[in-house]
């Protein structure tokens, strides 16, 4: 229960108007904490998360984002779960590369279906029943990760096998847009 508290208040962290340097490994597992209950009865959780220095970023987005994307995974693993009533596995993860992280969130869920691919990203666009998704959470995350940070968010899907999202941050804190690059 003491775990529980303290995730929650680090999670809710008070907004800062500038970025600061935070240990990214603690943020995501006090965001999975957090989100234990959408993922614990439909997934085994296995996290590997490389020793990194301090991440410059907007704590309180940086969990929104890896909150949004845990969900997300454990709502597809979920429809599985449904008709197969086996457990799926979601994995989070942290790796340098260069001067980067990167945050890979992967689901056993069916996959992203390819007429729906061009759209994830779009706000209120869900496949979810109505009231149960909003359409907003891969949105948000694409915004915080790709303009407020200056990072990329981009994924890899196979259908009947599961999905990964991948959250390249700067570790040096958001760098300018570079005009004209592909």
């Amino acid at each position: 229960m003491s775990s529980i508290v303290s995730s929650m208040r680090e999670f809710a962290h008070p907004a800062r108007k500038e970025m600061a340097a935070i240990d990214l490994n603690r943020a995501i597992t006090n965001t999975l904490t957090i989100a234990r209950n959408e993922y614990a009865d439909v997934a085994e959780l296995e996290t590997d998360l490389c020793q990194m220095p301090p991440v410059t970023c907007h704590i309180d987005q940086i969990n929104q984002v890896v909150l949004n994307l845990v969900v997300n995974a454990a709502h597809a693993i979920g429809d599985v779960f449904k008709s197969s009533g086996t457990k799926g596995h979601l994995s989070v993860r942290t790796r340098l590369d260069g001067e980067d992280v990167v945050i890979s969130v992967s689901d056993t869920g069916p996959g992203i279906p390819e007429a729906i691919r061009e759209h994830i990203f779009e706000p209120f666009f869900t496949t979810k029943d109505v009231g149960k998704g909003t359409g907003q959470g891969l949105a948000l995350a694409w915004k915080v990760v790709t303009e407020k940070h200056g990072g990329a968010l981009t994924y890899e899907t196979v259908l009947g096998k599961g999905t990964t999202f991948f959250a390249r941050l700067p570790c040096a804190g958001n760098r300018p847009a570079l005009i004209g690059a592909a």
